[in-house]
């Protein structure tokens, strides 16, 4: 029945997510997925809003949402743009701001989504090559442009760029938009969000999937000068004018304003994410500096696709790419302390 698809879609080559697997007794480490549920007040917050009012549709603008990230952040309202999960905020961000005649920067080894919405939406682009310690280099980025993206810890390595490379980076691209994309920036990371009063070509991009737990709900946002916001409200309002749905703004709006429970849960991933780290080193696992709730590792002795495959024997499922420069490494999600145990306990008999 292909014959009807359109010539766009027979183009496509889709993104893959993280399997989803159906295993029981499963240590799930390949979707960097929080180990620890969301905050209550937000359960609280979704229970009070499943009555009757859920024939009405939603604030087409989310205002509450804005403000809670407004306020959490130190900026007004209108510099403040929010979609379902931050893939939705990026998809209008590729078609609103990244697509002109040159173009789009981006590392060659990086979320693996970039390239997909290039595809799907005709942008141009050049991936330019992570340093061999797999480092963003900025003064790589110095040349004609259409746009830069990256993230910030990048996946699927976790390093992190310091502000001041970020800042250079802006002021050698006045006259094109940096995307920093932050999804794991709460990890250890520095947010690039207060940089934005000084560059209006920056656009900042968060999810609530990782560090607030609630990659089930789809919340992202972005934070940019109210210029870029408005491009993104015109394409948002061009292909769904109520994006995100009245449990989704009830549910972040509490996470927002949460700040004792996302604190104490982003410091017990990261104490597990340094635990972990030792162990993996102590195992002979060379492990790349991450920032990130997630670890990049390689193993000088053995192969990457084997080690997954025996993981997953053993009901342990991590994320391996099969991609130039990065075949022989694992990205291993930091789970509970418990998890990382099973997964360090199998590696050791796996290891011998």
């Amino acid at each position: 029945m292909s014959r009807y698809w359109s010539a766009v879609v027979r183009g496509l080559t889709p993104y893959v997510p993280g399997e989803q697997p159906k295993l029981p007794n499963l240590v799930k480490l390949n979707t960097n997925e929080n180990p620890y549920g969301p905050s209550p007040k937000v359960l609280e917050a979704l229970r009070g809003e499943t009555g009757d009012s859920l024939r009405l549709y939603p604030d087409p603008n989310a205002d509450r949402l804005k403000d809670a990230v407004a306020s959490y952040f130190g900026v007004t309202p209108k510099q403040v743009f929010v979609g379902n999960g931050s893939d939705e905020v990026l998809a209008h961000v590729f078609l609103g701001l990244l697509k002109h005649e040159q173009p789009l920067l981006f590392p060659d080894i990086t979320y693996s989504f970039y390239p997909v919405y290039c595809g799907l939406y005709g942008v141009e682009y050049q991936t330019i090559p992570l340093t061999d310690a797999f480092e963003i280099r900025p003064e790589d980025y110095a040349r004609p442009n259409g746009g830069i993206i990256f993230p910030n810890p990048n996946a699927p390595t976790g390093r992190a760029l310091p502000l001041a490379a970020i800042e250079k980076m802006l002021a050698a691209n006045p006259d094109s938009v940096v995307v920093v994309d932050e999804a794991y920036v709460d990890f250890g990371g520095e947010t690039a969000i207060p940089l934005v009063a000084k560059y209006p070509n920056l656009l900042v991009v968060q999810t609530l999937s990782k560090s607030r737990s609630l990659a089930g709900l789809r919340v992202g946002f972005a934070v940019g000068h109210a210029d870029l916001i408005e491009a993104l409200e015109r394409v948002k309002n061009s292909f769904n004018s109520y994006p995100l749905d009245r449990l989704a703004i009830a549910g972040a709006v509490a996470a927002m304003e949460d700040k004792a429970h996302f604190e104490q849960t982003r410091q017990a991933v990261i104490r597990s994410r340094e635990a972990l780290v030792k162990e993996l080193a102590a195992l002979g696992f060379e492990v790349l500096p991450s920032a990130a709730n997630f670890v990049f590792a390689r193993h000088p002795q053995r192969d990457a696709g084997e080690l997954a495959a025996a993981l997953r024997a053993r009901s342990i499922i991590v994320r391996h790419f099969r991609q130039p420069r990065i075949e022989q490494f694992l990205r291993i999600t930091v789970g509970t302390d418990a998890q990382c145990q099973a997964l360090v306990t199998a590696l050791r008999e796996i290891l011998g």
